[in-house]
């Protein structure tokens, strides 16, 4: 494929993601306060789909995308990192999301609810796994 034909994709891509973004906004329930981010999305539905949990999953999807493209237009090849196993850049992206769904538990366990410490703690982890995993 072409440059031309990647940028195309990249940025149908980018413009379907940014759509299904802007309607996750407007989806936002709205008081004569302002808006309820806590709300839930739909009202008297059978899961609470508050935006936060909305945007949490949005953004799995968004990195799934990602790297369902990265891995057709530079293919992969696994390598081995200090767990002594091959692995990808997908087997790095799942053990990352899972080890920090164990930070973000244990940070709850640990010191509650704000869990800013524990994204930051899941940033570093991450970064780790993709560089020496």
């Amino acid at each position: 494929m072409t440059n031309t034909r990647w940028n195309t994709i990249y940025l149908t891509t980018f413009a379907a993601l940014a759509a299904i973004l802007m309607a996750l906004f407007a989806a936002v329930p709205r008081t004569e306060d302002g808006i309820d981010w806590f709300a839930p999305l739909i009202e008297g539905g059978w899961m609470a789909w508050t935006f936060p949990i909305a945007l949490f999953f949005y953004c799995i999807a968004c990195l799934l995308i990602l790297f369902t493209l990265l891995a057709i237009r530079y293919p992969e090849t696994p390598r081995i990192g200090i767990l002594r196993i091959e692995t990808t850049r997908g087997d790095r992206l799942f053990i990352s999301l899972l080890g920090s769904a164990f930070i973000c538990v244990g940070w709850l366990f640990a010191f509650g609810a704000p869990l800013t410490g524990a994204l930051i703690c899941c940033l570093i982890y991450a970064a780790a796994v993709f560089r020496w995993v």
